[in-house]
């Protein structure tokens, strides 16, 4: 056998293994590199903008955006920190707090405006500065006021002469005449509860100042139909927490009979009848202490200063928010009611309604229960068809002409949604096959 016959083989073997190491490392630096990229983005983002608006992923309640294992065991331990932290007590002269005492106090008890305006949150300080509203709520030895704004509308005889089932509390703009008249006419009409006992309440803060014209419309509809409140504080999306909070005190002191209690909002699809019938069961006696929506588990507070839901840590130290239900639409017994506003006063106001509502539902170790079934309530939009929205409760960003069709098909078509459903599948089935083509 020659030289080049023994050795050629093993040489150019060895050259085909070096090539092949080479290639197998740059393709594993180009993946590192695109894995890194791709965590950089999703740490550095909302989240991707969709059509359901604002509040369609929870991501964007958390600069971390996905969750580990980790989660799940540290969810007990970071709602034991949270209550270590809720022992404190709220301070003699909130308006003189350093940034480390206000830092050590976190969320509870005080902290005044001075400590918000520290912060920097984008949008907040604007807000809280034009309205003093943190200020005005902060009484005698720098605790919060139970009753820090007064009404300029009320209805507290809604409750006088009946024990109502459900109270609809529905967070709206002043300016969204047409969204409530399409609510009115569709999931927030009496005859959507079937015979039992309903109140309906639109909640609203002011406008601006030159929008007198605004405000005489908000009257005289309040005239005709009896089912808004408003108070003197600034309506805006910083002030979601003091809405929210004004309407749980108007069930405590008004209607503190109310079997349940359901928070939503003014560009939501509710399903009031399935809600009615198949979740909360009028057959069955009245739960307490139950409140329920969809979960939202182990997200840590936004730390990012561009973002709508950036949470400064001077304002919430903790890594994780407890378990919360998002703001998109939470149901809760009638009792909770006063419990989260009594609650709530001794716990510094947060800008992100439904996470300080977690906050109020741990300090009263009260366990949000997660629904039947996960799909029952959607912070998103849902694809329309009767069959689905026939069996569930919540779906987001709607505008009031697409309300008034899809509710008034849904109407319609109740009674066979996914009978039909089926019959159109089959339909397209045989028309594809009869026509050679292949189904999807």
């Amino acid at each position: 056998m020659s030289w080049r016959r023994r050795h050629c083989c093993p040489i150019k073997m060895t050259w085909t293994v070096k090539r092949s190491v080479f290639r197998t490392q740059v393709a594993g630096l180009l993946s590192l590199a695109l894995l890194l990229t791709f965590f950089l983005f999703f740490s550095h983002q909302d989240w991707l903008p969709g059509r359901s608006g604002p509040r369609e992923s929870p991501l964007s309640y958390t600069v971390h955006g996905f969750r580990g294992p980790k989660v799940e065991l540290n969810q007990s331990s970071s709602i034991r920190s949270l209550w270590k932290e809720m022992g404190y007590v709220a301070p003699k002269h909130p308006l003189n707090l350093s940034s480390q005492h206000v830092a050590e106090v976190g969320e509870i008890g005080g902290g005044g405006e001075e400590g918000l305006v520290r912060t920097g949150v984008m949008g907040l300080e604007d807000s809280m500065s034009a309205n003093n509203s943190l200020q005005k709520e902060m009484g005698i030895g720098g605790k919060l006021s139970a009753h820090p704004y007064r009404y300029i509308l009320n209805e507290p005889f809604l409750c006088r002469d009946s024990t109502p089932f459900l109270v609809l509390l529905i967070a709206a703009e002043p300016s969204q005449a047409v969204a409530r008249n399409a609510i009115r006419q569709t999931w927030g009409n009496e005859s959507a509860a079937m015979g039992l006992g309903f109140v309906r309440l639109f909640l609203l803060g002011v406008g601006k100042s030159a929008e007198s014209a605004l405000q005489s419309s908000i009257e005289e509809e309040s005239h005709v139909h009896h089912d808004i409140i408003q108070q003197d504080y600034q309506d805006t999306y910083y002030n979601l927490t003091v809405k929210t909070l004004m309407g749980m005190n108007w069930v405590a002191a008004h209607c503190p009979q109310a079997r349940y209690v359901m928070k939503t909002d003014s560009d939501m699809f509710v399903n009031t009848e399935y809600l009615i019938q198949k979740l909360l069961k009028p057959e069955l006696p009245p739960r307490q202490r139950f409140f329920t929506g969809y979960l939202m588990r182990g997200y840590a507070p936004n730390r990012n200063k561009d973002s709508k839901w950036y949470m400064p840590p001077e304002l919430y130290p903790s890594e994780r928010y407890p378990i919360f239900c998002s703001g998109t639409g939470y149901v809760f017994s009638g009792d909770m009611a006063e419990l989260i506003y009594q609650a709530s006063l001794s716990i510094r106001r947060l800008h992100l309604e439904d996470v300080y509502v977690g906050i109020c539902l741990a300090k009263l170790r009260v366990d949000p229960v997660p629904p039947p079934n996960e799909f029952l309530f959607n912070h998103w939009r849902v694809s329309y068809s009767s069959c689905k929205y026939s069996h569930l409760i919540t779906s987001h960003q709607f505008q009031p002409n697409e309300l008034l069709k899809y509710w008034n098909h849904l109407q319609t078509n109740k009674a066979n949604a996914c009978v039909n459903m089926a019959k159109e599948k089959a339909s397209r089935y045989r028309h594809r096959k009869f026509h050679g083509e292949r189904p999807h």
